[in-house]
């Protein structure tokens, strides 16, 4: 069952859906995605167990498990042609939700600086390993913008944080941030998919994405200037635009 997902809900619901998946750092992270495609389209987002102080269920810890939530959250409110967009962690549930979509409920995937796959040259980095000041440097072209300094910060934000990242350790496995059997899974996929970039990204390099796209048969890899992990916050505009024309090109088929 899906009902005790916390889910934010907006849009015509007689409109096309569009799933939104955030990443480690929780929905907020996306909720300017939500809020581009608010407007034409049913757009569902959810907060992941365990994030922002949800209930998770106590069988309820791994990627593919998130997974088989959000598909069964689609089926539970009977949703097709389906677009999921999902980023970074994020990105790798909607991964793993379309190798495991028996179903067809999905028609389009968009990836944003997806994590999930295993590349041997290219590791992605240790997120837990960095200081507020390490994850801007990794995450963002402008570091200085995006940086804020943990002692600035109320007790309780610090402490909301803290458990974000204990959430993100248990559901990504740690500092590998991958699932080995993923890379070959993902030649599964055949719808279509979009594959964005942030140039900058230093959590998950633009070769690493490659490398990601290349494992999904019908995958195109674009890159986003001047923009790091998170390519929506930085370069809203041109991040929009490639998803809106890839999103049209599944009303026009």
């Amino acid at each position: 069952m899906t009902s005790h997902l916390e889910l934010l809900v907006s849009g015509p619901a007689d409109a096309r859906p569009v799933l939104i998946l955030h990443g480690g750092g929780g929905p907020s992270t996306v909720a300017p995605i939500a809020q581009h495609f608010t407007a034409g389209t049913h757009t569902l987002l959810p907060t992941h167990p365990g994030w922002n102080g949800t209930p998770r269920p106590a069988d309820c810890t791994r990627i593919s498990d998130l997974a088989a939530l959000y598909l069964r959250l689609l089926r539970d409110q009977n949703l097709s042609d389906v677009l999921v967009i999902g980023s970074s962690l994020g990105g790798w549930i909607g991964a793993e939700m379309a190798a495991a979509d028996t179903e067809r409920r999905i028609s389009q995937l968009a990836l944003i600086d997806p994590v999930g796959i295993h590349v041997e040259e290219e590791p992605v980095q240790d997120f837990f390993a960095l200081d507020a000041r390490g994850v801007a440097e990794h995450a963002y072209h402008d570091p200085d913008r995006f940086y804020v300094d943990p002692a600035t910060l109320p007790a309780e934000r610090i402490a909301a944080v803290q458990a974000n990242m204990r959430a993100l350790r248990l559901f990504s496995g740690g500092p590998a941030m991958s699932d080995p059997t993923l890379r070959r899974r993902l030649a599964t996929v055949t719808v279509p998919t979009l594959v964005l970039w942030g140039e900058s990204d230093r959590i998950a390099t633009p070769a690493y994405g490659k490398h990601y796209a290349a494992a999904i048969p019908n995958a195109r890899f674009e890159l986003i200037d001047r923009a790091g992990h998170l390519p929506h916050l930085e370069q809203p505009a041109p991040t929009f635009a490639r998803l809106d024309a890839f999103a049209a090109r599944q009303q026009h088929r």
